[in-house]
């Protein structure tokens, strides 16, 4: 049999373009003799809908468009594809379903069973759960349905037993020969490996080939890196789609040619995931250009390199802003990066601007009393002086404002409001400090060029607010700030735990309160692109003002 895995770029909402690319890619499936053509998890919705789902007309077309899809789709394929179905009750409930769609006909209908509500998930809050097992038979072949979640209960990993049911076995029970699974899975570092080897131990263990078509592609701050494969009943990987880009692959469900592991290590992966999606936020929202602020250091220099492999370097526009404080050094290696990656770049001083503030308001906060030794006003003016700045330009040019804070500073609130925390899109916001420098090298490495300037990769952090300034005057050594964090954040472990793994109990302590303190700046920074297993944003739903100390 052959099989095409169809893994395509869903735009949610966009119900035409959608249809338009299913048809495009079922006729390549068709055109290279494949049977059956499998596509991601809500195909014609893009995924994850969320309050769309709320709106009457939003189902209502996407239930028009797969009854024209139906006419538009190869008679001699068979195709599954995803779809919001309202429930048969009629009682307004909605399922996540898939259609199995040939000879000119909606044949059958199977629905998501397992529909998680943990981290970025949210699903049982718009759908109903599927209760029967999904087969069908293909050319003699017993074929089993399931949808993303349904298949992750029968794993060894970290989701088993989360559910009662098992959709995975009940198909097994009721005769199924192959498996498919419609998914759309976000990326992060934790399931690049994770769950190929997941999948891969599933269908060794049942002997059974799993046919996995996953989504590809950027919906606001969740990236879907495709990774489509066949896992063989022997436990190998059979064939493989790309990572982070469309492509239908059609394949002989059967051994063929051993299919490598992808090269990539973490900070390659991170690369394209972040480039595909500030690529497709910025395509989907509905611009074409950029524009950031050049400090000259490791944060901004890492977005630039990214908006230019995401969108052209001629559509990226770097602005540096000096003042004062900062460094010749600094202008200068924002001046070559912009030079090294061929972007637009402009120099506007804001040190008049911010002398006149100084001018107007220091008499008045003078008055109110002296400054206290964390005292951060006159610093922060200067930060939401240039972001004035960026956002002028951005409303002249049309451009999109991309902010280049990391995840370490975020956590801890080393970040101006209304500053350096304005703009549409926070590209890096999901990686820790010391992952950026990772992920800058990496950029040089596949460059074959020094991108990303050395003294910007070796000089001490700092953000050129006051004289001599270094980010160590204000916050721990970024390696142990950025484990402490790992294991506060993305593992939620308790002070007490994290002190029994050797770091200063004053230390956790003060970091534990900077992250608490500073829930209310990550409730209205703009939204992030998500990579690793706990990310600041719609997964991690902390309340603002709470009592509750660990």
């Amino acid at each position: 049999m052959r099989v095409a895995l169809c893994q395509i770029d869903s735009t949610v909402g966009d119900l035409s373009g959608n249809l338009e690319r299913v048809v495009e890619s079922a006729r390549q499936a068709a055109a290279g003799g494949a049977r059956l053509a499998v596509f991601p998890e809500l195909t014609l919705t893009g995924y994850p809908p969320r309050d769309l789902l709320d709106r009457a007309g939003f189902v209502e077309q996407n239930a028009a468009a797969l009854e024209q899809l139906v006419g538009e789709l190869p008679e001699a394929l068979s195709c599954l594809v995803g779809f919001v179905e309202r429930a048969p009750d009629g009682e307004g409930a909605l399922h996540n379903s898939v259609a199995l769609i040939r000879a000119g006909g909606i044949e059958r209908i199977f629905r998501k069973r397992l529909l998680p509500t943990y981290d970025v998930f949210d699903e049982q809050r718009y759908f109903r759960p599927g209760s029967e097992p999904a087969v069908f038979d293909l050319d003699g072949t017993c074929v089993g349905v399931t949808i993303c979640e349904d298949a992750w209960n029968d794993g060894e990993g970290p989701l088993r037993r989360r559910y009662d049911d098992n959709p995975i076995q009940d198909c097994l029970d009721a005769g199924a020969q192959l498996l498919v699974n419609l998914a759309a899975s976000p990326f992060t570092l934790a399931k690049h490996e994770g769950r190929p080897q997941m999948l891969a131990e599933m269908a060794g263990r049942r002997s059974c080939p799993l046919v996995f078509v996953n989504l590809v592609g950027g919906n606001d701050d969740l990236i879907f890196d495709g990774s489509s494969a066949i896992f063989g009943s022997d436990g190998r990987v059979w064939a493989r789609a790309a990572a982070f880009a469309e492509q239908t692959l059609v394949c002989d469900l059967a051994p063929g040619q051993p299919v490598a592991e992808p090269p990539q290590g973490d900070a390659a992966a991170v690369l394209e995931a972040l480039t595909l999606g500030t690529r497709d936020y910025a395509r989907k929202c509905g611009f074409r250009a950029v524009v950031l602020g050049l400090s000259g250091g490791i944060d901004s220099a890492l977005v630039a390199a990214i908006a230019a492999r995401a969108l052209g370097a001629e559509q990226v526009l770097g602005v540096a802003m000096p003042t004062r404080y900062s460094s010749e050094g600094s202008v200068n290696d924002a001046r070559a990066l912009a030079e090294a990656l061929g972007i637009g770049f402009r120099v506007i001083g804001i040190d008049d601007i911010f002398q006149r503030y100084l001018d107007v308001l220091g008499p008045e906060l003078e008055a109110l009393g002296p400054a206290g030794e964390n005292d951060t006003t006159y610093e922060n003016m200067q930060a939401r002086i240039r972001g004035n700045t960026l956002m002028a330009l951005s409303n002249r040019l049309g451009h999109l404002l991309l902010t280049t804070g990391n995840k370490s500073e975020i956590a801890v609130g080393y970040c101006t409001l209304y500053g350096d925390m304005a703009g549409g899109l926070a590209v890096i916001s999901d990686l820790p400090k010391t992952f950026v420098y990772e992920v800058a090298r990496e950029v040089n490495r596949q460059a074959g060029r020094e991108l990303v300037p050395r003294s910007t990769l070796e000089k001490p952090p700092s953000a050129e607010l006051r004289p001599d300034q270094r980010d160590e005057d204000s916050l721990p050594p970024y390696p142990v700030l950025d484990d402490v964090l790992e294991l506060l954040v993305e593992d939620g472990m308790a002070v007490d735990a994290i002190v029994e793994r050797g770091h200063e109990r004053a230390l956790v302590e003060r970091i534990a309160r900077m992250v608490r303190g500073n829930e209310y700046k990550r409730r209205q920074m703009p939204p992030g692109l998500i990579v690793t297993r706990k990310a600041f944003g719609p997964g991690r739903r902390y309340p603002i003002a709470q009592g509750f100390r660990s």
